[in-house]
């Protein structure tokens, strides 16, 4: 049986498969662009998870098509994805959130949200996820400082984050987790230092792949009612 798949790809180099790496890239691009004011949040939020969910070059096009650093068509080698840059400045509608307590109870971040140049991350017999892996950074080098006591505090960064942790357990954990994929780090890639104390908690650090899709799209077709 012939390889068509094979073949439409030399013919159409826009029906090759894409990679994580330039799922991530893609990514990069939109959060800039929500940045610079070009994307409201609901729209970063829609791209993103088409982004994430591409298959192959060209569910990747109509993402940067009405975007200025995107008038290259995105295709493999040739073509590519804009050149990585600095974040620039948040957007205005994304939410902002400077301090994370859980006290006997849980506290997450997750998805598209702000983080300024400090953060400050307190549990006591509860426990703090802090999902960094869509939030939008106003600030190159951000200072998270942790305080668990019986408690845990789980930090994710995604490949291209830059982590120092700089903590203190005591009878307990402060630390960063094994990678779950490989780190890219560039001279734009983000800066984010843990730093505090565990007391009889843990503080983990953990470097994942892109956030699954939403339910929203895991979602089957609806049942009828019961008659």
């Amino acid at each position: 049986m012939e390889d068509r798949t094979e073949d439409a790809g030399m013919s159409d180099p826009s029906r090759l498969r894409v990679s994580d790496a330039d799922r991530h890239r893609v990514a990069e691009v939109l959060r800039d662009a929500a940045g610079e004011g070009r994307l409201d949040l609901e729209e970063l939020d829609e791209r993103l998870e088409s982004a994430y969910a591409a298959k192959v070059y060209a569910d990747l096009v109509p993402l940067l098509a009405d975007l200025p650093t995107a008038a290259t068509p995105v295709l493999p080698d040739t073509a590519g994805v804009p050149a990585r840059r600095p974040r620039p400045t948040v957007p205005s509608t994304a939410p902002q959130h400077d301090t994370s307590i859980a006290i006997m109870g849980a506290c997450d971040r997750k998805g598209v949200w702000q983080i300024g140049p400090t953060h400050q991350a307190y549990a006591v017999m509860g426990g703090i996820q802090l999902d960094l892996r869509e939030a939008v950074f106003s600030a190159p080098e951000t200072v998270i400082n942790c305080g668990a006591f019986w408690a845990g505090i789980d930090v994710i960064v995604d490949e291209r984050t830059h982590v120092v942790v700089d903590g203190i357990g005591i009878m307990g954990a402060f630390e960063q987790g094994r990678d779950r994929v490989e780190a890219q780090l560039d001279a734009d890639s983000p800066v984010v230092r843990i730093k505090g104390v565990a007391l009889m908690a843990g503080v983990t650090v953990t470097r994942k792949g892109p956030p699954k899709e939403r339910r929203s799209r895991l979602k089957g077709p609806e049942r009828p009612p019961l008659p």
